[in-house]
């Protein structure tokens, strides 16, 4: 059944929605859609209150970023805020992994640690199997566009890896997670539309359960994203949520467990 899945991004110490493309470590700079008044916690106990489980919290900022404890520290409180209601990713490793968990998180997510040096490091992911166990860990494939494929995009979404998303690729890496979440990066928070070939792959396959997020701006374009991958994946709004400045009203989208629109 599709759901609908919360976000809390975080970065330089804000909740805030950014343009995927546009994130710089350098300079912790990012264009910005929208930026929070209200703190992490408050999202986290508004999606509590709603009994919207399975969201996203995701620290935008590097552990070397002079934000990044800032950010951290928002994170941690609404872990607390929501026990066992979101899960966590940024800068997740094998090392700090059950910590994140220990604070509160349902599962952590990963997607640098395991996808090194342009390749999937399959030392890596055996060490934060063994670390949490798999039915603790998303595997984020977030992609971007190349050559009329999609590559798997690591270091909060700057670098390209050699590693193309297909289904061979998620059979191999459904041994080792409990769920898959997915930005299609080249449109996320634009509002502009969803990356159909994506949807459709991912929607094809579906093994595990999916998260898909970026572009979806409408009611129609939800509506059109269903179509495309038959009701099979879960789904995130951004930018396009009226919770974070957008048009599509959050209580319609808290409303959604795979009814038709």
């Amino acid at each position: 059944m599709m759901r609908f899945r919360p976000c809390i991004d975080i970065h330089n110490g804000k909740v805030k929605q950014i343009v995927g493309g546009s994130l710089r470590d350098e300079g912790d700079r990012a264009k910005t859609n929208f930026t929070a008044v209200q703190d992490a916690v408050w999202f986290a106990r508004k999606y509590r209150g709603d009994h919207l489980k399975g969201g996203h919290i995701i620290l935008l900022n590097p552990p070397a970023s002079p934000y990044y404890e800032e950010t951290r520290k928002q994170a941690l409180l609404a872990l607390r805020a929501f026990p066992g209601g979101m899960q966590i990713g940024g800068g997740i490793t094998d090392q700090n992994a059950s910590g994140y968990l220990e604070a509160g998180a349902s599962h952590v997510i990963v997607t640098s640690f395991v996808f090194q040096n342009g390749r999937l490091n399959r030392e890596n992911l055996k060490k934060l199997c063994d670390a949490v166990g798999k039915e603790r860990i998303v595997l984020d494939l977030s992609c971007r566009r190349r050559g009329g494929e999609y590559y798997i995009v690591t270091d909060r979404w700057q670098t390209f890896t050699e590693e193309r998303l297909s289904e061979t690729l998620l059979d191999e890496l459904a041994g080792h997670c409990s769920e898959f979440l997915v930005h299609g990066v080249d449109v996320e928070g634009k509002a502009s539309g969803v990356e159909e070939e994506l949807v459709r792959l991912l929607g094809r396959w579906g093994k595990i359960p999916v998260t898909y997020a970026g572009g979806i701006g409408t009611l129609e374009e939800l509506e059109h994203f269903q179509n495309l991958c038959k009701g099979r994946l879960d789904f995130t709004i951004g930018s396009a949520l009226d919770l974070f400045g957008g048009n599509i009203p959050y209580e319609r989208a808290a409303q959604f467990h795979g009814k038709e629109l």
